[in-house]
């Protein structure tokens, strides 16, 4: 009997604890808002995932997950065209472009990302077809999904606190104080952040250049900020929308009138003022 349901009945925690205990095998169908997300797992492990927007070929992931540029892709896919995963992941290897390591760490990361993106879903129509395995050409990573829904909890509770922290990235852009940098360690992570900060470039501008998610990139920034390495500002060329205050038919009215008109408004009022 297949497995098909609603997320609000049976969440991303439930589905995969199921599959990890069944040890099952086959492939899960999530979809919300006409957004879809298919993860396949083989006895009980996930073992590769993709999505409806870019299909997760292995080049797509590689220039998702910064280990690719687009360019080098562009190349790669002329030289490597209709080929399979394996066939561009040596092509890319032997010319090098990426290492065996950057492949791994990219594929993974890529598979992570929209899993983790899954715990957010509260609502979406699933539907867990049995012995469904990806095809042959495709790179797959089998990862532990014990630790996987682990962190996928622990970022859903993280999430929240950032979320209030720091509401709307598109909104806010950050400055490098003057607390000296020496003996603080940043990671790679922490430095692609910083060369980017620009009184222009709001913080969700950066994560879109470093290929970050908002997750990624609200818990650089949150810690940046508690240790005083930088502050938020207002990103240049951005002006807070003036309220304005709602119109009323009278001064709707009034807004349509000629200068005479107002004028012969403003007689007969003060007419019937010296009339009390």
């Amino acid at each position: 009997m297949a497995l098909k349901g609603n997320l609000k009945d049976f969440s991303t925690t439930q589905l995969l604890n199921l599959v990890n205990l069944a040890r099952k095998t086959g492939k899960l169908d999530v979809n919300q808002d006409g957004s879809s997300a298919y993860l396949y797992f083989k006895e009980g492990r996930l073992v590769h995932a993709t999505n409806s927007s870019d299909g997760g070929h292995l080049m797509t992931m590689l220039v998702k997950m910064g280990k690719l540029s687009r360019e080098q892709a562009g190349v790669a896919n002329k030289k490597s065209a209709s080929s399979s995963d394996k066939v561009v992941g040596k092509y890319l290897m032997d010319s090098k472009l990426v290492t065996r390591e950057d492949i791994v760490q990219g594929v993974k990361d890529y598979m992570l990302e929209i899993v983790y993106d899954l715990f957010t879903w509260e609502l979406g129509d699933f539907f867990f077809e049995q012995n469904s395995l990806p095809s042959g050409n495709r790179i797959t990573m089998p990862l532990n999904l014990d630790n996987v829904i682990l962190e996928g909890n622990r970022r859903v509770q993280e999430s929240g606190r950032l979320q209030d922290e720091l509401p709307d990235l598109g909104k806010i852009a950050l400055k490098i104080t003057d607390k000296p940098l020496r003996g603080v360690k940043l990671t790679q992570d922490d430095w692609r952040v910083i060369s980017h900060i620009h009184p222009r470039n709001s913080v969700k501008q950066i994560a879109q250049n470093n290929k970050m998610d908002e997750f990624q990139v609200r818990k650089i920034v949150y810690g940046m900020l508690q240790a005083g390495l930088v502050e938020i500002i207002h990103p240049e060329g951005l002006e807070p929308k003036k309220q304005r205050r709602p119109v009323t038919r009278a001064g709707r009215r009034a807004a349509s009138q000629t200068p005479a008109e107002k004028r012969s408004v403003v007689t007969k009022l003060i007419d019937r003022i010296k009339r009390i």
